[in-house]
């Protein structure tokens, strides 16, 4: 019995470390299901500076909870999510071009070309900032394996 425990043990750990990785969620969000953090996706473009949203402004999209600032913002997003929702569903643009995704914080931010562009942090988006047109292009065709797994 103690032989069949630890062979089912192994096999259960070997599998843990064989099977192929889950696809990422389309949008990153925190525990509680909000997209950057509660931080409203306009503000960005509007303000040119991450501002937290509010609770009464809130909208579903793509399996994530959005905040917004104001009324107008969450109708501008509503009307058009994908020019102000972030790239690579708001994942850490750096990693997504290194293969990978992780967490961001919304005060590490770029608009570039129009587009939103999220980073783990500041010493990360430094580095992302070095050569934003190749890791975009890098991060551009990895976006789609990432979430096909």
């Amino acid at each position: 019995m103690q032989t069949l425990l630890r062979y089912l043990s192994f096999v259960t750990l070997l599998t843990l470390f064989i099977s192929p990785a889950n696809a990422v969620e389309q949008v990153y969000t925190d525990f509680f299901g909000k997209a950057i953090e509660g931080y409203d996706p306009v503000a960005y473009f509007s303000q040119s500076k991450p501002v937290k949203g509010e609770s009464e402004f809130t909208y579903e999209w793509n399996g994530a909870t959005w905040y917004f600032a104001n009324a107008e913002n969450k109708q501008l997003f509503i009307d058009n999510p994908e020019q102000f929702a972030p790239q690579y569903g708001g994942y850490c643009a750096w990693a997504v071009s290194q293969g990978y995704t992780a967490k961001i914080d919304p005060e590490a931010w770029r608009i570039h070309e129009g587009k939103l562009y999220l980073n783990y942090n500041q010493s990360v988006q430094f580095t992302w900032a070095k050569d934003i047109p190749g890791n975009v292009s890098r991060a551009d065709k990895n976006w789609p394996k990432l979430t096909s797994n």
